[in-house]
């Protein structure tokens, strides 16, 4: 990942493709033969026909293996914030939730994981048309574009923060606006090759809440590639989604 920042920096941009549904297949057939049925989480929806493409694989699926149970689920969340609901999802599943109450538990929580994170380069997501180009000023302003996952999984921008302290200052506030401890006190903080503005933000949530378990995760290429360098995101148990 070192190697694709250092790219990015340098003035170079990558792009992105969903995955097809061959790919899929390919993935989750040795499974079935194995006996084994699948629930999928997916990339939201609102960002990517990667959904679309699942849901085409299983249907060919289900009538290739017609006594097993496949399961697809829209996360609506996406890079750090899939994750987090991967996580807890599993955390659910060793609790003794079946295949379908589990893929219910997940569409019913969904929409409490928020993401708020900030870009320091927006021409990234304007080059991979995630947001439009009107949406935020500049950087010459020092500006960090506030950024979050709406309800419908798409990318909304939410605030022109000026520098990274008020950047920060704004994810902590949102936090403060909306966490949700008793679902969970389980805290992600993701970074585009920027450690140490992981840890201003991850120090600055624990001293906030110092009951939370913060997890620091590298972003990788997939979503670097919309995000660039310098991306940071906040991803908790919320009610401002």
């Amino acid at each position: 990942m070192d190697a694709f920042y250092r790219l990015q920096r340098e003035g170079n941009f990558a792009s992105t493709s969903q995955i097809d549904p061959s790919v899929y297949f390919s993935c989750f057939e040795p499974y079935l033969r194995q006996g084994l049925d699948i629930v999928y989480l997916c990339f939201s929806s609102g960002m990517s026909g990667t959904y679309r493409s699942a849901m085409v694989c299983m249907e060919d699926l289900r009538e290739a293996f017609p006594e097993r149970t496949i399961v697809c689920v829209d996360t609506l969340c996406a890079s750090a914030g899939e994750g987090f609901l991967v996580r807890e999802a599993a955390r659910k599943q060793q609790e003794g939730l079946d295949i379908h109450q589990l893929a219910q538990w997940v569409t019913e929580h969904r929409l409490a994981v928020c993401h708020w994170f900030t870009v320091d380069v927006f021409e990234h997501l304007r080059h991979g048309g995630r947001v439009s180009a009107a949406a935020v000023a500049g950087s010459a302003l020092h500006i960090k574009p506030l950024l979050h996952v709406d309800e419908q999984g798409c990318l909304q921008v939410k605030g022109k923060p000026r520098g990274r302290k008020k950047a920060i200052c704004a994810q902590l506030a949102k936090m403060c606006q909306g966490w949700l401890p008793d679902m969970g006190r389980l805290i992600v903080v993701g970074h585009g090759d920027d450690p140490e503005a992981a840890e201003q933000l991850r120090a600055a949530v624990a001293e906030k809440f110092p009951e939370t378990q913060i997890y620091i995760v590298q972003i990788g290429p997939i979503i670097g590639a919309h995000t660039g360098p310098g991306m940071l995101a906040l991803i908790y148990w919320g009610s401002d989604r």
